[in-house]
């Protein structure tokens, strides 16, 4: 997903829906996000991320279970 905004895509996405969390590039080439908040706003954005930006292709989405991680707000963290 390098090059389309994916990051940008689901940071404007989570941020919309009143979600807290991050959005990172992984250095495979994929994103991975940390969605906390109201379980119909998080499916929204993970929706979202299914379907992608103009221009992204995405492959596959795995979703799973994560434990809150205290964050305040939603950012966009380094890649990992």
């Amino acid at each position: 997903v390098q090059g389309v905004g994916f990051r940008y895509f689901v940071m404007h996405g989570a941020r919309q829906q009143g979600l807290r969390g991050w959005v990172r590039n992984t250095r495979d080439g994929g994103v991975e996000a940390l969605l906390i908040g109201e379980e119909a706003a998080v499916a929204a954005v993970t929706e979202q991320c299914r379907r992608g930006p103009p221009h992204a292709r995405v492959d596959s989405l795995d979703a799973a279970p994560a434990r809150d991680d205290g964050s305040s707000d939603f950012i966009e963290r380094a890649t990992v």
